[in-house]
């Protein structure tokens, strides 16, 4: 293997990784938590925006992953070459495909949130269509640097991307504070600042890699444009199907998420936050999920199956105690954590009440739900992966959400019970999968 997995080898690698995710889920609350001081119109804008992003990038997220899976099988078998060239591919292909997305999304952004979220408030549409039309444009740089990023973990370098990140959280900080508090553009302002900030990053992370040679997946030559149908064929080979995976659960969620456009601002201000603060519970479950990635497919680019099941073991069982911990603490310090932010008493309860449905799920199942499929990734098991988070998504989440929401009365809370739902039924399957050992049958490079 190109790195001995030891305790402390995966401590290196994991650090930087719950470091770099606490820093991209601060990015995100930072635009909302000064945002909220224009108004909750903003806040719902800005939030239904976040989920429009979630689904638009994720084309270059999930190639992201196949890049990171290919190119550490590659690193595993120390075939350099190879490697390098899975590098350069996975950047070419990234660049063209967020440019689509880009000039897709910027001369349609009203008709596509009008789409997907139905008559909305007009002054929650203004702030939605403002911002989405701003960090529309982010979209290139943003797949260049979580490709890049991606690449730099496969080969267990998981610092660079830590120290990049909080770059672009001081650059958006900084930004939404001189944008929001001293021009007073609100919206405007904190769009603008992401945008700033991911133009940064992907200018750095191309700098770094382009003229270092000497690393397994090193850049040097990129602007020799070459594709290389093999190597394409075996990225998309993972990227696909974790696109397709992907794609289903943001329009799920999306589906979901437009429940509480029926219930009024107040609910959608109480999901956005109760949102926010959740996400903090999974973030380490996030990190350890890309810590899989890495590991288990260097180990199989080795041959070794019996260290990818042993490191398995011992990442996931870090991952269920780091996510179970903080969202106990989250449960805990509920009250204070909501009176953060600038929310009617109405939308206060409803962020109260959606998080304690979540954080019991949450504690539970998320681990063997969303860091363990990343295991099954780096085998090639990736269609198993997509069509179990498809059927789970769309015959549990979604059918629950509606069912108890407006079926049994139970108003928007019934979609975070939907959710809770989701978790159990696809980690049960995911688990499953492992413990029987079907993933070992597949293959991501030949030869």
């Amino acid at each position: 293997m190109a790195v001995q997995w030891n305790n402390r080898a995966i401590f290196r690698l994991l650090w930087p990784l719950i470091i770099e995710q606490v820093l991209a889920l601060t990015m995100g609350a930072a635009d909302t938590v000064m945002v909220s001081t224009v108004g909750e119109h903003a806040v719902s804008g800005v939030n239904i925006v976040d989920n429009i992003n979630n689904l638009l990038i994720i084309a270059f997220t999930a190639l992201g992953t196949g890049g990171a899976v290919v190119a550490s099988q590659y690193i595993g078998r120390k075939d350099r070459r190879n490697s390098s060239l899975a590098s350069k591919q996975l950047v070419y292909i990234i660049t063209v495909i967020s440019l689509v997305i880009t000039l897709g999304v910027f001369p349609f952004r009203r008709g596509l949130i009008g789409l997907i979220y139905g008559r909305i408030e007009g002054d929650v549409m203004a702030s939605a269509g403002l911002y989405l039309g701003i960090t529309a444009l982010s979209y290139p740089f943003l797949g260049i640097y979580n490709g890049c990023s991606a690449l730099f973990r496969a080969a267990g370098n998981s610092r660079v991307p830590m120290l990049i990140a909080l770059l672009v959280n001081v650059m958006n900080i900084g930004g939404n504070a001189f944008f929001i508090y001293v021009l007073h553009i609100g919206v405007a302002g904190a769009a603008i600042s992401t945008l700033l900030s991911r133009v940064a990053a992907g200018a750095v992370v191309l700098f770094l890699l382009i003229p270092d040679r000497e690393s397994p997946i090193s850049l040097s030559g990129i602007w020799k444009i070459s594709f290389a149908r093999n190597m394409i064929h075996n990225i998309l080979n993972v990227g696909i199907p974790n696109a397709l995976e992907n794609s289903m659960f943001q329009m799920g969620r999306l589906l979901t998420q437009r429940i509480f456009t029926v219930f009024g601002t107040a609910a959608m201000a109480g999901n956005a936050i109760a949102s926010v603060i959740n996400s903090f519970s999974f973030m380490p479950g996030n990190a350890f999920g890309m810590a899989l990635l890495t590991v288990v497919g260097q180990c199989i680019g080795a041959g070794n199956y019996k260290e990818a099941e042993r490191q398995t073991f011992k990442i996931m069982r870090a991952a269920w105690i780091s996510i179970f911990t903080l969202s106990l603490g989250i449960l805990v310090f509920l009250e204070p954590l909501v009176s953060l932010f600038n929310l009617s008493a109405q939308a206060h309860g409803m962020a109260k009440s959606y998080l304690r449905v979540h954080c019991v799920s949450m504690m539970l199942f998320w681990a063997f739900s969303f860091a363990l499929p990343n295991a099954l990734r780096a085998a090639g098991d990736n269609r198993f992966v997509m069509v179990v988070a498809s059927l789970s998504m769309w015959t549990i989440r979604v059918s629950c959400a509606y069912i108890l929401t407006f079926v049994f009365g139970m108003g928007p809370v019934g979609v975070w019970l939907g959710m809770g739902l989701d978790f159990v039924c696809r980690g049960g399957f995911y688990l499953h999968r492992w413990r029987h050992g079907r993933w070992k049958e597949k293959r991501v490079i030949t030869g």
